[in-house]
């Protein structure tokens, strides 16, 4: 079982422009077994004071799958956290994307595989 984690990411309200930089997040789940099942659990967190859990989703991807999802993050602070298993659990690739009210990137909410915390059971 592998654990990875965005850590909270702060995403205040600008004082140029009166809105927060994200206001939606999209993830990227790849199986990139050819031959072997995995799942991940996806579990997002408004941080506010306290950690209040706001997204929980189980995915079971197929040999090769590329899963999609996108969430709500129109948030002062959130941190998103993959739980992943099965048999191909160690060729699970996962990003994270920001993105602003217009779909645009917001480059300093992108984490892709290599730059989540983690550690692996």
């Amino acid at each position: 079982m592998a654990f990875l984690s965005t850590g909270p990411i702060e995403n205040n309200v600008s004082m140029v422009t009166g809105v927060r930089p994200t206001q939606q997040i999209t993830i990227k789940v790849d199986n990139r077994s050819s031959g072997n099942a995995a799942s991940a659990l996806i579990e997002g967190y408004h941080l506010n004071g306290t950690r209040t859990l706001y997204v929980s989703e189980f995915l079971n991807l197929a040999p090769n799958q590329v899963v999609t999802r996108n969430y709500y993050a129109n948030l002062d602070a959130f941190e998103f956290t993959f739980t992943t298993s099965g048999m191909a659990e160690e060729e699970v690739q996962i990003s994270f994307w920001g993105k602003d009210s217009s779909g645009q990137l917001v480059t300093a909410h992108r984490l892709v595989s290599s730059e989540l915390l983690g550690e692996k059971e």
